[in-house]
């Protein structure tokens, strides 16, 4: 048998920040990068056994899956790397669904359990061919245990709406990219498809390694890959990025009919450079002027005295759009500051300016300082009359804007793979929770878009503009 080398390993992927939108839309936080290392050591050809069912939840009947037939044209024999130190060599796999956010302790055997579609009835009415689903997460991992846990429920509430001839398993990893790539090995010899990873770091490892064979719904985008061509054929990358919401925005603001220069707002934070960095270079690719404003924070706060100064070249400059990189607080306290400012001037400077920014301003709060501002965020957040909305259950007790972010990234993540399922090789358009989405799938590197709702603050809240 061709033996592969093995590829960079990477270290523990970073912990959740405690900015706005610490799981996903973060770059501090779920999605940020991690260093690599290197193991040349390839271990021995390992081919799993059946997973051995185990006792189901007793919120709803579960079946167990029968063990995949022996084919060997879809078993993909690979050299598995090593578990990372103090890792079983056994993936855990958990029942679906489990209670609320629970996480089960790593078995010392490997077992499974697969959701059914939960009636003979409803199996009945879809005669499609069988699809198993392995859903990838880090259950296992404290620092994203919750964030799994969404994405997981959210999966879980649209194959329930939606079971058609699917089987969800759940597979619950630590957030060792090494640890990750172990159980995706596996995964990929016993499923058709597989959702997941969720963490930057593991998904740039599984892209960079020669394991995607089966079509895989990776929940995040690599730090590496700068773009869908650089990812195996067989991988979409649909992760939520308010990276990607600033170029929209800087696109959407050329269409308002902003012509002058920008003023870019940031912190030194890395993420919200990350956020800045990508309106100012969909700004200037199209021609404009953009200047970014860097405010210190020395004490974990903005200056008055820096935001004043800045405040005095506004006034010089005269740009006609402000985009604010930053979270919701501190562009609060900003634009209150400016317009405390502008109560002494004759000529005001903020009703001059156009204002923009990312769904990290849309933190639940009322925040009538952000009055004017513009900014995207997903119908899942700001559309609760949308059909898709609708049509799926939201969970059962508050978890904060940033899970029920997560959570509807798991509703669309599952909507994709039962659309390609169905359609493994066409262009697939669907109106989903997280917004309009277009996928190409099938056809050499898949390629996914995103466009999210236009909202304006009103009343301190965010309301949809109408297209």
């Amino acid at each position: 048998m061709k033996r592969m080398k093995w590829w960079p390993l990477c270290i523990l992927a970073a912990l959740v920040s405690a900015c706005s939108t610490p799981f996903c839309n973060t770059p501090d936080g779920l999605c940020a990068p991690s260093t690599a290392n290197t193991s040349a050591v390839p271990m021995p050809v390992v081919t799993p056994p059946a997973p051995a069912p185990i006792s189901a939840p007793s919120a709803a009947p579960v079946v167990a899956e029968p063990a995949p037939e022996a084919q060997g044209a879809q078993v993909f024999a690979i050299q598995l790397p090593p578990p990372a130190p103090g890792v079983s060599a056994n993936p855990s796999y958990v029942s679906a669904p489990p209670s609320g956010n629970d996480v089960a302790p790593r078995a010392q055997t490997e077992a499974a359990t697969s959701a059914s579609e939960g009636s003979t009835s409803a199996a009945s009415r879809n005669s499609g061919t069988h699809v198993r689903i392995a859903l990838l997460l880090p259950l296992q991992a404290e620092a994203l245990a919750q964030a799994a846990g969404a994405v997981r429920d959210g999966v879980l509430a649209a194959w329930q709406r939606e079971p058609d001839n699917i089987t969800i398993t759940a597979i619950a990893t630590s957030d060792v990219p090494q640890d990750v790539l172990y159980s995706y090995a596996h995964a990929v010899q016993q499923y058709d498809m597989v959702i997941g990873p969720l963490s930057r770091a593991a998904v740039g490892t599984l892209a960079d390694s020669v394991l995607v064979t089966k079509p895989t719904i990776a929940l995040n985008l690599p730090e590496a890959h700068g773009s869908a061509s650089t990812l195996p054929p067989l991988m979409l990358a649909m992760g939520l990025s308010l990276e990607e919401e600033a170029r929209q925005l800087a696109r959407r603001a050329l269409r308002d009919g902003v012509t002058a220069s920008a003023s870019i707002l940031s912190t030194t934070t890395t993420w919200q450079r990350r956020v800045a960095s990508a309106f100012a270079d969909q700004w200037q690719d199209d021609g404009k002027v953009a200047n970014i404003e860097e405010l210190g924070t020395p004490d974990g706060a903005i200056s008055e005295a820096e935001i004043l100064q800045w405040y005095a070249r506004l006034r010089t400059e005269r740009p006609g759009l402000l985009f604010s990189a930053m979270g919701a607080e501190q562009t609060r306290r900003v634009l209150a500051l400016l317009a405390d400012a502008d109560a002494a001037e004759p000529d005001p400077v903020l009703p001059q300016l156009r204002l923009y920014g990312t769904s990290a301003l849309n933190n639940g709060s009322t925040l009538p300082a952000l009055n004017g501002v513009r900014l995207l965020d997903l119908p899942w957040r700001l559309q609760p009359d949308h059909a898709a909305v609708m049509s799926y259950p939201h969970p059962a007790s508050a978890i904060g804007p940033d899970l029920e972010r997560l959570y509807a990234l798991g509703i669309d993540a599952y909507r994709v793979a039962r659309a390609i399922s169905r359609q493994p090789d066409g262009v697939i358009q669907l109106d989903g929770v997280t917004g309009q989405l277009s996928v190409d799938f099938g056809h050499g590197p898949a390629r996914f878009e995103r466009h999210e709702a236009m909202a304006e603050f009103r009343n301190g809240q965010p309301q949809v503009l109408i297209p």
